[in-house]
């Protein structure tokens, strides 16, 4: 009887989380259609999203139920997302749902994990971790433009078109390295790190970006 309760309670949340995550996958892909260019830009840009496989990480008991329980959203959110595309506006199903469903499984697990480890840890390998997180929101987003803006190093020419999105993404990038570690020495080798990271998290972007786009 035990048992039964125990296991029943451990299906709870992933299937909680499989619920949240197809939620937000349909509203995120009905915010693509809403002509609403601030909802848009939080369902496109990576900010919204790792911050979400971080705080399943942070929360989670141990590494494996981080990794699943991350899987479980992600998957379910790029279903609905899709889904909402293919049967609600029309669009056809897409070549990438397979490969985001095989980056939730893979990649988005071990990041989850990854979470659960760093934000408990003090040191500065934590504190990498945690920064990289932040180097790929703010690569990924639209902090990099707001920045060149802010500081005067834009090139001749270029325009900023998501100023919203850039300060989400800044908020997003403090709340990964600044709040959600425990140990104050992790949140300093994350701030201290963030910089290097997202220039890491640029390469990485140049490398890998064009075979999920």
């Amino acid at each position: 009887m035990t048992a039964t309760l125990t296991s029943s309670r451990d299906l709870r949340t992933p299937a909680l989380l499989a619920l949240l995550g197809a939620l937000a996958g349909a509203a995120a892909k009905a915010a693509d259609e809403s002509g609403w260019r601030w909802a848009a830009d939080l369902g496109t840009f990576p900010a919204a999203w790792v911050l979400a496989v971080a705080l399943i990480g942070r929360l989670a008991p141990s590494p494996p139920a981080a990794a699943v329980r991350a899987a479980v959203f992600f998957a379910a959110m790029t279903v609905a997302y899709y889904a909402w595309a293919a049967w609600v506006l029309g669009f056809g199903w897409n070549r990438l749902l397979p490969v985001w469903l095989v980056l939730s499984a893979t990649a988005v697990a071990v990041t989850a994990a990854v979470a659960w480890w760093a934000t408990r840890r003090p040191g500065p390998l934590p504190g990498a971790a945690v920064a990289l997180g932040a180097g790929i929101v703010l690569a990924g987003g639209q902090f990099l433009p707001l920045w060149r803006r802010l500081t005067g190093t834009a090139a001749e020419g270029e325009l900023l078109f998501h100023p919203g999105q850039g300060w989400v993404d800044a908020a997003v990038a403090l709340v990964l390295v600044a709040v959600l570690p425990r140990h104050v020495p992790t949140r300093l080798w994350g701030l201290l790190l963030v910089a290097p990271m997202t220039a890491v998290a640029l390469r990485l972007f140049d490398a890998f970006g064009g075979l999920i786009t």
